[in-house]
């Protein structure tokens, strides 16, 4: 069985390497794909592992040997995944991988804003410190957490580990999602909902699947019920917010500051708004990837594949 690997850099740059995966069939990986050439190379495959490549209902179309597709993330919407139920091919995902990396990615963009490690650490290296009069100084204000509110929109696995973080430094946490389970304990976090939400916390951070409902859904009107000293935080999926809004916002002085490991189109293209906001901090899309995470992405990627070639394909998100 061919198995294609489409755009494998990501997950493997060298330190996660393919060899399991190549014991279940003649393996082609290539680091990189161009919808142009993702025809052409996936030709004659069975079984395709895609990041970021785009599987529009065209490109499955062109595919006639094509019997199972694995997604090596959490999120599907690269693949059209009715199209590709249509044709009675399973597409299968990673549900669970990068909760911890996530969680503690986020709480670094927490923290930057609280304590600007990096400008005074800076500051020490420039003589600052040297000269001052004082024993100690700051740059910035510093933020103790303890004491206020964050409030998590999607309180699935990633959305509820953060909030016990922040929960363990003391803060208050509101929880939003579309689908409320009630046997979740609520002894750490209370349900709300969107509109207290935005009004009442001091931190907001995003956590759900990119959905047609939900798509901008922080623009400008979202972003004015939010507090002027308030922080966004955005390690989901990029176009949950408008980037034009939330640049205007900041510019404006009514967010106090953003924290953003994704944004609307990736990479992040030279004239986005939120490359000159002020007090926005942009990760490159890293929250996911530390090597811990992306083993066992590799490890359920093989997993998926191992149960698809016996009959009971796992992780199916178009059953």
């Amino acid at each position: 069985m061919k198995i294609v690997v489409l755009d494998g850099y990501t997950l493997n740059p060298g330190d996660n390497p393919w060899t399991e995966l190549a014991t279940l069939g003649d393996l082609v990986v290539h680091d990189r794909t161009s919808l142009e050439t993702v025809v052409e190379r996936s030709q004659g495959a069975a079984a395709l592992v895609v990041n970021k490549v785009r599987l529009p209902r065209e490109v499955l179309a062109a595919l006639p040997d094509l019997r199972f597709i694995t997604v090596t993330a959490t999120g599907f919407d690269i693949v059209d995944i009715q199209a590709a139920k249509e044709r009675g091919i399973p597409v299968s995902n990673v549900p669970v991988y990068g909760t911890d990396s996530v969680a503690q990615h986020v709480l670094a963009l927490l923290l930057y804003f609280c304590h600007r490690v990096d400008l005074h650490g800076e500051a020490v290296r420039q003589g600052e410190w040297t000269r001052c009069p004082d024993f100690c100084f700051w740059k910035t204000p510093l933020v103790e957490l303890a004491g206020l509110t964050l409030g998590i929109i999607g309180f699935g696995r990633i959305g509820r580990r953060v909030g016990e973080v922040a929960h363990a430094l003391g803060m208050r946490i509101l929880a939003y999602d579309q689908f409320q389970d009630p046997s979740l304990e609520e002894t750490t976090f209370s349900w709300t909902d969107l509109d207290t939400l935005a009004r009442t916390s001091d931190v907001v951070s995003l956590h759900c699947p990119l959905t047609p409902d939900n798509r901008g859904m922080v623009n400008r009107d979202f972003l004015a019920k939010m507090r002027p000293t308030a922080i966004l935080i955005n390690a989901s999926r990029g176009p949950l917010v408008v980037d034009e809004d939330l640049a205007a916002a900041l510019a404006e002085r009514r967010l106090a500051g953003a924290a953003l490991d994704v944004v609307s189109v990736e990479p992040i293209r030279a004239d986005n708004p939120l490359l000159s906001a002020p007090n926005c901090l942009i990760t490159p899309h890293i929250a996911w990837a530390t090597l811990a995470a992306r083993k066992r992405l590799m490890a359920t990627t093989v997993e998926n594949m191992r149960a698809f070639l016996a009959g009971k394909p796992i992780h199916v998100v178009n059953p």
